[in-house]
């Protein structure tokens, strides 16, 4: 089944205007579980209860606002559709910054988006012209009765939509403030080196979520009746020097880098040798008749004379 879209509305560009269609890009692999009766393992239901009539409500449900205590605002579906806000079917690109300017705390979730038919001329020269200038476009969009800002960035020929957090919507902690913490020269430098060492591209591929495995593992084996392995406690942690635990970390860094490359050697060796080695070739069918395979003697032919 193809996805299907969750936004449908247009990219205002100047005066340009691109109409799109927007798709999730992201989903959860979480493990979901259900509440159960302990004693007879029966699923909890958590049923809609008015407590005025003492009876379950399960139709007649509507959306309120609390705006005193005990006393709501009712909205109806259209409070909601018919907003006077431009964003609620347009996206208004109003900037483009440099994506290092936007900080990573402020990402929310992120989109594809795609064009209509009569869109993908401008749609692609958009692309083109991120790609170019290496900029990330910023806008609002109102998606899931909510206004966000967002940030459009082109990836490989496509093209992402982040809905970006307000600023009042990020927390930040007063207390923690570690830059009265003297650091030496040396720990630095150390600190660097380890860094520099373990510095390598990103990829995505290498991600495993261990945790959900282990947890699969263990539902697995429950259901199959077997034994499952305990995890050890983790042993407690001592305080150590910390130049002499960056200097351990080094060396531990550089015994698994040798190891890597001596692996990748011995793998090359492997592969030259068996493209240096002959082929074998099949032995070639005897073509003797059986008897030894010896020919009879013929008679001469009288030679004519002239």
């Amino acid at each position: 089944m193809p996805p299907r879209a969750i936004w449908r509305g247009a990219i205002s560009f100047g005066m340009v205007s691109i109409p799109v269609r927007i798709f999730t890009a992201t989903q959860s692999k979480n493990i979901h579980f259900n509440q159960l009766h302990a004693s007879d393992k029966v699923r909890i239901k958590q049923k809609k209860w008015c407590p005025e009539h003492d009876e379950e409500q399960a139709d007649e449900i509507v959306r309120g606002y609390e705006f005193s205590k005990g006393q709501y605002v009712i909205m109806e579906d259209d409070d909601f559709e018919n907003l006077p806000v431009a964003s609620q079917h347009s996206i208004d690109l109003t900037g483009f910054v440099q994506a290092s300017e936007i900080d990573p705390v402020f990402y929310d979730k992120t989109y594809y988006l795609e064009p209509e038919e009569t869109g993908v001329k401008p749609f692609a020269l958009l692309i083109a012209a991120l790609e170019r200038k290496g900029l990330v476009a910023v806008g609002k969009l109102a998606l899931r009765q909510r206004e966000a800002p967002c940030a459009m960035r082109s990836s490989e020929g496509r093209l992402l939509l982040t809905t970006l957090f307000y600023a009042d919507e990020i927390k930040v902690n007063p207390e923690i403030d570690v830059s009265e913490v003297e650091v030496s020269d040396t720990e630095l430098e150390i600190a660097l080196k380890l860094i520099d060492m373990l510095s390598k591209p990103f990829e995505t591929g290498g991600l495993q979520d261990e945790y959900r495995e282990a947890l699969m593992d263990r539902i697995t084996a429950k259901i199959e009746g077997r034994e499952f392995v305990e995890a050890k406690a983790p042993a407690p942690v001592e305080a150590v020097d910390l130049v002499a635990a960056l200097k351990a970390s080094i060396e531990a860094a550089e015994r698994d880098a040798s190891s890597a490359k001596a692996g990748a050697a011995d793998e090359a060796d492997a592969a030259v040798a068996e493209v240096a080695a002959p082929a074998k070739t099949k032995p070639k069918k005897s073509t003797r008749k059986a008897g030894g395979g010896k020919k009879k003697p013929g008679r001469k032919r009288a030679s004519a004379k002239a």
